[in-house]
This record gives C-alpha cells, sequence and structure tokens, in this order.
C-alpha cells in the first residue's frame, strides 16, 4: 500500500476527528455542556450505524420508511435521552465491547476455524501451518477476553465511580488500550512465528479491500 498525501491527509483527518468526538464525549458524558447536543453526540454512532445498514438495503421505499420511523423514534425519545446523557455513552460503550467479545468469542466454539483463522486463511490464500492456526486461535482467545474485560470494568466503574472517573475509562482511554492491545500481539506475533507467516498490515489491508470490492460488485 503506497502512501499518498491524499491518504495522509484522510487518515490524520480521521485520527483528529476521533480525537475530537473521544474528548467531546468525556465532558459530554461527565455532565458538562448542553445536555441536547450531548445527546446528540451519544446518539450519532447508533444512528450512523442504522444509515450504513439501510444503505445497503438499496430499497429506496425501506430507506425511507425506516428513516421516518427512526426519526420519530428520536422525537419521542429525546426527553428521556437529553436527561440520561451518562447512561446513553454506557450502554453505547457496553455493548460495543460486548458485541466485540461475543464477536469473537463465538468463533471458539464449535469445530470450525477461530474468527482471527479465518482472517490468516484468506491473508495466506488458505494454506496455514499448525503452529499459525493454533496461535490465532489463541489471539482470537485473547482478543475476546480483552472485551469482555473492558465491559466488565466499564459496567463496575459505573455502578461504582464517579461519572468522571467512568468517562475517562470509557472515553479516552479505550482507544489507546487497543492500540496497546494491538502492539503487543504484534511483539508476540513477531516472536512466535517465522517471518513468511506474519503478514504486514499492508498485505491485510490490500487482501480486505480487494474482499470487500468482490461483495460489493
Amino acid at each position: 500500500m503506497t502512501l499518498t498525501p491524499t491518504l495522509v491527509l484522510r487518515s490524520l483527518a480521521v485520527a483528529a476527528l476521533m480525537v475530537a468526538w473521544a474528548v467531546a464525549a468525556h465532558f459530554g458524558s461527565a455532565g458538562h455542556g448542553s445536555p441536547d447536543f450531548n445527546a446528540a453526540l451519544g446518539v450519532a454512532p447508533i444512528v450512523a450505524a442504522i444509515a450504513m445498514l439501510l444503505w445497503r438495503v438499496r430499497h429506496p421505499l425501506w430507506v425511507a420508511g425506516s428513516g421516518v420511523l427512526l426519526a420519530a423514534a428520536l422525537a419521542w425519545l429525546w426527553p428521556s435521552l437529553r436527561q440520561n446523557v451518562a447512561l446513553l455513552f454506557f450502554i453505547q460503550h457496553f455493548g460495543i465491547n460486548l458485541a466485540f467479545a461475543s464477536l469473537f468469542g463465538k468463533t471458539l466454539l464449535g469445530p470450525g476455524d477461530a474468527l482471527i483463522t479465518r482472517l490468516a486463511r484468506i491473508v495466506h490464500n488458505g494454506v496455514l501451518s499448525e503452529r499459525n492456526r493454533r496461535y490465532t486461535r489463541q489471539v482470537t482467545l485473547a482478543w475476546a477476553l480483552f472485551f469482555l474485560a473492558s465491559a466488565t470494568l466499564s459496567a463496575l466503574l459505573h455502578a461504582l465511580a464517579p461519572a468522571e472517573v467512568w468517562s475517562v475509562f470509557a472515553n479516552l482511554l479505550t482507544a489507546p488500550l487497543v492500540g496497546l492491545m494491538f502492539a503487543a500481539e504484534h511483539l508476540v506475533r513477531m516472536r512466535v512465528l517465522p517471518p513468511e507467516e506474519r503478514p504486514s498490515i499492508a498485505e491485510v489491508v490490500r487482501v480486505w479491500r480487494l474482499r470487500a470490492a468482490a461483495k460489493e460488485s
């Protein structure tokens, strides 16, 4: 993957947007600022996810009808949402971590490949050594436990700690912790697997771009 000025600027813009959202979410969760703005910030990722799902439907009537229902639901729930901003952000953070824990964990059940094993097969054109298969299964378990621990800690802090403490963990520390998890996994992979079984990030991105393009065509 070639780093072009456009790609660099786009990546920096996305990173800046993520940082700005995290900081705004932190202050909103802690009860600072306008309740309406904080509630809008809290529901924005949910609305965006629903919009992406509707976009894949590609049926104008379904999209229009679902959009009207979503707008009506938000209008009806808005008084409650603006009064329970901290709970809104907690449900979002807890739910996302629990969903990712389930995504990784359910692939460990049964005789099939674990999630990261499936990704590795795509990168290596379906051929994996037993060592790589065992390692990717262990990494899948590690990610499932990571997200489960994050969800558990989120629930405990929300129930027992001040809102500011929970907000620091959920809004300001979650992304760095995920980055540290990636870095730790990379270091372990460098130690455990030989060079020919360690794909670069560019290779993984290239394969997934081709796979996504094939799905959309």
